[in-house]
């Protein structure tokens, strides 16, 4: 029992780090969105029911949860991390908010988003900028990207909330 429990212990020293480091290496490491910055991003691309919103990066999917059931709007998550996606699913099935939203477990890059409306991404500076192409080559004109913290460099922002930075682009 004694040399199980190091095992384990050994295991999650190991384990942990890995799982948590990985994601840095594809984007940006999981840092939770609070709840009130997420609301403030979905006002700030005035989401309505109609819409198709795409969170890059979607974590434990609270973006996803809040456009759905505040909103009415369908969700897509994309994320790479599968325990992240996992909670996710779950989250929104216990919620009754299933039929409304869909979480893909990959990298956001290997997918195609251009029936979004709406893309909202927490991501690193230098993220933004690779998908910068992907955004001007898949979204159709008039998608409104929202971006918390990190501005899309070379982009003009339609509309800022300037206290909690937060950046609201429209695809011409």
């Amino acid at each position: 029992m004694f040399l199980e429990s190091i095992i384990l212990i050994i295991l999650l020293f190991i384990f942990l780090p890995v799982w948590i480091l990985w994601t840095f290496f594809i984007g940006a490491g999981w840092q939770p969105t609070s709840r009130r910055v997420v609301k403030k991003m979905l006002d700030l691309a005035e989401l309505e029911p109609e819409d198709i919103l795409y969170d890059l990066g979607s974590g434990d999917g609270r973006i996803l949860k809040e456009a759905c059931k505040s909103y009415g709007a369908y969700s897509v998550g994309l994320e790479a991390d599968p325990l992240r996606v996992l909670w996710s699913r779950l989250n929104l099935r216990f919620s009754g908010l299933s039929d409304m939203s869909h979480v893909t477990w990959g990298n956001f890059f290997n997918y195609h988003i251009g029936d979004a409306s709406v893309v909202t991404i927490f991501l690193w500076r230098e993220t933004n900028e690779r998908l910068k192409a992907k955004f001007q080559e898949e979204l159709k004109p008039g998608t409104r990207i929202v971006s918390y913290y990190w501005k899309i460099e070379g982009w003009k922002p339609q509309n800022i909330d300037k206290k909690e930075k937060i950046y609201l682009y429209v695809v011409c």
